[in-house]
């Protein structure tokens, strides 16, 4: 290998013999309606002033390069969702697109 070739985990380096099939979970779809007013009755019950300054606390402590940890638990106790907490980290530091370079 040249020492100047980029290393590529899997592709030219530390490559498997066998590779074991991942197991797909499959969700049944019947289960999404029931899912969906979950959500909807847990944003209904929230102290809306505690959930956004919580997301904000969680956008501030990103821009200036805290730690996001206790930020998040606080947001996680003020019932924000793992999505409401992911969009509010990509308002701050966008979102990671693999370059694809064969």
């Amino acid at each position: 290998m040249d020492h100047g070739e980029a290393v590529v985990v899997g592709v030219n380096r530390f490559q498997l013999e066998e590779e074991k099939p991942t197991p797909i979970q499959r969700i049944d779809e019947s289960l999404e309606p029931k899912q969906v007013e979950r959500l909807r009755a847990l944003r209904g019950r929230r102290d809306r002033g505690v959930w956004e300054a919580s997301l904000r606390a969680v956008e501030d402590a990103a821009r200036a390069g805290e730690n996001l940890v206790p930020r998040i638990l606080t947001a996680v106790e003020a019932f924000a969702t793992v999505g409401e907490i992911s969009d509010t980290m990509r308002r701050v530091f966008g979102e990671y697109h693999e370059a694809v370079v064969l």
